[in-house]
C-alpha cells in the first residue's frame, strides 16, 4: 500500500522508500520530520513487516509514544479493522539508553550480569564517583583535584565519544590535564565500584549494549530479532550510538535514519555531526538521501535570512528551504545601547504583541545561556507579565523524589551502595560514618539485602531503626506488591519529610504524584528503570505555570527550545561573545555548532523574529573591578554581505530619543552662565 495522499513528493518519496536499503532523510526545520517517519512506520506494516519486528529509537519515551500514536491513527485510515492489533504491535520504540537497558536485561546472564542491576542517574553516578575519589585520597591533595561532576563528565566524554582519556583531555578538559593518571585510577575504581554494588550509570547502557553486539553471536541474534531500525533526530547521535546501529544493521539493510545536520547542537552531549555527514559512505552501496526542504512552519521572509545564515556554514548537505506560506515581513535586527534598553524593548513588544492578538504563549524568548534572560526577568516581573522559564532541575532532582526512590533502588538492588548511603542518612543518628559502616556489614552478610536489618544502630538512632528494619524485611520480600511498595515507603519517609522540609505539604504533592506515575508501570523494576531514563519536568523545585494568568510568556534557552515553535520569538544578544559563545570559539567545529545553534533560534519562529543587537553587555566572567559593561559588535553569523535579508531597526527610534527635549532652546544655558561669572560688575 502506498502512503495516503497527505503527503507532498519528497515526503512521499522518503516514506516508501525501498526498505532493503539504507536511507538518510535531511529534515530541514518544520518540514513535518515527524510525520514523514511515522508515515514510514506505517508503509512497513502495511506492506506486511511485522510491527514486532519494527525497532524505533527516538530521544524521549513521549516522542516515541507520539510516533506509536501516529502510526495507528495513519494505519486507522488504511486499515480500519487491523489498526489496533498492528498499532499495539509496535512494542520496540524508545530511547536509546531505555532499549538498551531491556536487551541488556534479556541477555544479562550471557554477558555476566545479575539482572537485577540498577540504574545510576546522573546525580547519583557523581555521589559514586565521589565516594571512590575519597577511598583513594583525592579529595586531600595539596592541589585542588577535579571536583565530583567534572569528574563524571570526563568519564562520560571519553566512553560516548570513544576516544582516549588523553584526547578527551586536550580538547575539552585542558585545565586537568594534570591529573591524568589520577583520573585514571579513579575511573578504573569507579568501574570496580559500580560492578560490585550491581548498578549501571547512563553510559554502561550504551557501552554494555555496544560491547555485547560486538560479539559475533550475540550481535547477529540482536540484529535479527528487528527487520527494520529507524532512527530520530540522527545528528544529535554520539559515536557510541553510531556503533552500535552499524553493529546492528552492518549492512544498512532495513536502516533509516531521520534528522537535520543544520540542528546539530549537543556536542556538549559528545554528540557529533559526523554521523550524519558520514552516514551515506558507512555502506556500500551508500545509503539513499531524501531531502525535506519544504517548511510549513515559517514565512519565506524567515526563512530566507534563515537560509542565508546556515548557508554560510562550512560543511552541510546542501538544502534551501521553502514555503508557500505569504509573506509577513523581514526578520528585525534590533540596535539597541544595552542589555536593560534590551529588557525594556522585549517588554513593551511583547504587550504590544499581546494587545494586538497574540498570547503570550504564542511568543517567546530565547537565549544562548539561562545567565542572559536576568534582566529581562527583572523586568517582567516589574511590570507583573507572568513567564515560564525552561531549564532547571528536572523532577527526579528533587532532595525529597530522589530519597524516596533511593528506598525503592535499595530494595530492588541490595548493593547499591549510593542508595543505602542515602536512605540511612535520613534516619536520625546516623551520619555518614555509622552509614559507612552499617553498609560495609551488609555487605558481608550470606544473603544480599538481610545485613542492614541485623546491624545495630546507635542509640541516637533507636527510635527509628525498627519502622526501617521492618520496611526493608517489607520490600525484600515483596510482600506488598507494585505499586504498593511506593505508598509504604512514602508512607514511612512522611515524618521524615515533616523534620527535614519546611515546605513539606508542597513535597508531599510531589510524592503522591509519584504514586500516580507508578500505577503506568507493571513492576518495581521497570519503574525505575524507565523513569530514571526519561524523568518527567519539574513541580515544586522549579518555577511552575504562573498562577496570576492563565497566559504567559516562554523563555527558553536555545538548546531547551529546540523541536518547539512560536508565532513570534525574540533572540537576546546577537552579539560575538554571546552567540557565538566566548567559550565555543575554540575551534572550528565549535564555531560552526554555534552557527548551527543561532538557526536553529531563528527557525523557531511561525511569523515574527527579533534579533537584538546590544551595543553594550554586562560580562558575567569579567574581573570584578571597574564597569563590567563591555563594548559589542553583532554576531559574526550576520555578517554585511547578508543584512539585506534583515530589516535594521534602532530602538527607542530617534524620534523618541529627541521628545523629551524642550522645542524653545535648551533646558539650561551653561554658556550663559560663564559668561555672567566674568560680566563686568
Amino acid at each position: 500500500m502506498n502512503a495516503p495522499a497527505t503527503l507532498n513528493s519528497d515526503q512521499r518519496r522518503a516514506a516508501e522508500y525501498p526498505s532493503d536499503a539504507a536511507l538518510l532523510v535531511i529534515a530541514g526545520a518544520g518540514s513535518g520530520k515527524t510525520n514523514t517517519l511515522a508515515h514510514r512506520v506505517a508503509h512497513l506494516v502495511l506492506n506486511g513487516v511485522d510491527p514486532r519486528r519494527i525497532l524505533l529509537l527516538t530521544f524521549s519515551r513521549r516522542a516515541a509514544a507520539e510516533m506509536t500514536r501516529r502510526v495507528e491513527r495513519i494505519v486507522a485510515q488504511a486499515m480500519a479493522a487491523s489498526a489496533q492489533a498492528a498499532a499495539g504491535g509496535l512494542t520496540w520504540s524508545g530511547t536509546f539508553h531505555g532499549v538498551g537497558a531491556r536487551l541488556l536485561r534479556i541477555h544479562a546472564e550471557e554477558i555476566g550480569l545479575d539482572p537485577s542491576f540498577t540504574i545510576h542517574d546522573r546525580g547519583d553516578s557523581a555521589d559514586l564517583i565521589n565516594l571512590v575519589r575519597h577511598e583513594l585520597g583525592f579529595s586531600n591533595t595539596a592541589r585542588r583535584f577535579p571536583l565530583k561532576a567534572t569528574c563524571l563528565a570526563i568519564y562520560s566524554r571519553a566512553v560516548n565519544e570513544q576516544a582516549a582519556l588523553e584526547e578527551v583531555l586536550r580538547k575539552a578538559y585542558p585545565w586537568c590535564a594534570d591529573w591524568e593518571e589520577e583520573l585514571r585510577a579513579l575511573f578504573a575504581g569507579y568501574v570496580e565500584a559500580k560492578q560490585r554494588q550491581n548498578v549501571l550509570d547512563y553510559d554502561d547502557l550504551l557501552l554494555y549494549l555496544a560491547e555485547m553486539l560486538n560479539d559475533p553471536t550475540l550481535g547477529t541474534e540482536t540484529g535479527a530479532r528487528f527487520d527494520h531500525v529507524l532512527v530520530d533526530e540522527y545528528q544529535d547521535t554520539n559515536r557510541l550510538q553510531s556503533r552500535i546501529l552499524l553493529s546492528m544493521k552492518p549492512t544498512g539493510r532495513g536502516l533509516t535514519v531521520v534528522g537535520d545536520d543544520a540542528q546539530s547542537i549537543y556536542s556538549f552531549r559528545a554528540a557529533t555531526v559526523r554521523n550524519i555527514l558520514d552516514f551515506p559512505d558507512a555502506f556500500s552501496p551508500p545509503a539513499g538521501v531524501v531531502t525535506l526542504a519544504r517548511n510549513y512552519r515559517s514565512t519565506s521572509e524567515v526563512l530566507a535570512a534563515s537560509n542565508a545564515v546556515i548557508g554560510l556554514a562550512r560543511e552541510r548537505y546542501t538544502k534551501d528551504l521553502w514555503t508557500e506560506r505569504p509573506a509577513g515581513g523581514k526578520p528585525r535586527l534590533v540596535t539597541l545601547i544595552d542589555d536593560a534598553a534590551q529588557a525594556n524593548y522585549v517588554a513593551d513588544a511583547v504587550l504590544e504583541n499581546r494587545e494586538t492578538g497574540t498570547e503570550l504563549k504564542q511568543q517567546a524568548v530565547l537565549f544562548r545561556a539561562s545567565h542572559h534572560s536576568g534582566p529581562l526577568e527583572i523586568e517582567l516581573t516589574r511590570r507583573k507579565i507572568p513567564f515560564v522559564k525552561f531549564g532547571g532541575l528536572k523532577f527526579l532532582d528533587a532532595r525529597h523524589v530522589k530519597d524516596v526512590l533511593a528506598m525503592l533502588r535499595l530494595a530492588e538492588n541490595p548493593r547499591d551502595r549510593v542508595a543505602g548511603f542515602r536512605v540511612l542518612q535520613l534516619i536520625p543518628g546516623i551520619g555518614p560514618a555509622t552509614a559507612a559502616r552499617a553498609l560495609d556489614i551488609a555487605d558481608q552478610a550470606p544473603e544480599a539485602g538481610r545485613g542492614l536489618g541485623g546491624f545495630a544502630p546507635p542509640a541516637a538512632a533507636a527510635e527509628h531503626w525498627p519502622a526501617f528494619s521492618a520496611l526493608i524485611d517489607q520490600l525484600g520480600g515483596g510482600q506488598s506488591g507494585w505499586p504498593a511498595d511506593l505508598e509504604q515507603v512514602r508512607q514511612w519517609y512522611e515524618p521524615h519529610l515533616e523534620r527535614i522540609f519546611d515546605d513539606a505539604a508542597i513535597r508531599r504533592a510531589d510524592l503522591i504524584q509519584l504514586e500516580q506515575i507508578a500505577t503506568g508501570y507493571a513492576s518495581r523494576e521497570r519503574f525505575l528503570t524507565e523513569l530514571t531514563l526519561d524523568p518527567p519536568g519539574a513541580t515544586s523545585d522549579e518555577a511552575g505555570v504562573p498562577h496570576l494568568d492563565e497566559d504567559y510568556l516562554i523563555l527558553s534557552t536555545i538548546h531547551s527550545a529546540k523541536g518547539q515553535e512560536w508565532k513570534s520569538v525574540f533572540v537576546l544578544n546577537c552579539i560575538d561573545g554571546c552567540i557565538p559563545s566566548d567559550l565555543g570559539v575554540g575551534t572550528s567545529e565549535e564555531i560552526e555548532e554555534e552557527r548551527r545553534l543561532l538557526y536553529v533560534a531563528m527557525t523557531r519562529a511561525r511569523d515574527h523574529l527579533d534579533l537584538i543587537v546590544p551595543q553594550r553587555c554586562y560580562v558575567h566572567h569579567q574581573a570584578r573591578r571597574g564597569d563590567r559593561h563591555v563594548t559589542t559588535q553583532r554576531t559574526r553569523f550576520i555578517p554585511d554581505r547578508i543584512v539585506d535579508r534583515f530589516q535594521p531597526r534602532l530602538w527607542p527610534p530617534v524620534s523618541n530619543r529627541g521628545a523629551a527635549r524642550r522645542p524653545n532652546g535648551p533646558r539650561i544655558d551653561i554658556g550663559a552662565r560663564m559668561r555672567q561669572r566674568w560680566a563686568t560688575r
